[in-house]
């Protein structure tokens, strides 16, 4: 009896050490070239040599806690009349005129337990750079940011005293 209790202790915590050290893991995607899309969308070009607000297709990064995939709308807002003969931007067009939205892949995904709120630190003045990279300079978006635990803390200790954003270090801030 004694042996199987602690064989079943023992048990549950390398299970423990197992998913917290998988936690751990950075959350990217690929060769660290971000996935594939189904439209191939330059941030390059969009946010780098147009210098577009990320603000603009994510718009629902200030006004909640998720950012947003522009839906088509938003593309077709400049597409209609801009570059319509290139074949990214006729794919884009038959998105639109089929009445679809583009399937866009996630470049970020966190773990179920972890809440992030975008709307909280874009309104505390964070630029989306600070924690997404040169978006400007990536032909795809590819996740930049560690995403550790001890990536967030880093920055969250950073901006205790940050009157703009009063950083906490309460657990259930970030976690369910």
């Amino acid at each position: 009896m004694k042996k199987a209790l602690a064989l079943l202790l023992i048990a549950t915590s390398l299970s423990a050490v197992a998913v917290a050290f998988s936690q751990s893991f950075s959350v990217q995607l690929g060769d660290n070239k971000g996935p594939r899309q189904p439209i191939n969308f330059s941030h390059r070009i969009h946010a780098g040599k147009l210098a577009m607000n990320c603000l603009y297709c994510h718009y629902g990064a200030e006004k909640s806690a998720i950012a947003n995939l522009p839906p088509v709308g938003t593309c077709m807002g400049c597409h209609k009349l801009a570059v319509t003969d290139r074949p990214e931007i006729q794919k884009l067009t038959g998105y639109w005129e089929r009445g679809e939205q583009i399937p866009w892949v996630e470049v970020y995904r966190l773990p179920d337990h972890v809440k992030f709120n975008h709307k909280r630190h874009v309104l505390a003045g964070f630029n989306c750079m600070e924690c997404h990279g040169p978006v400007d300079k990536m032909a795809v978006v590819y996740a930049y940011p560690p995403l550790k635990m001890g990536w967030c803390l880093s920055c969250h200790r950073k901006n205790l005293n940050n009157p703009n954003f009063p950083a906490t270090m309460d657990c259930l801030a970030c976690h369910h």
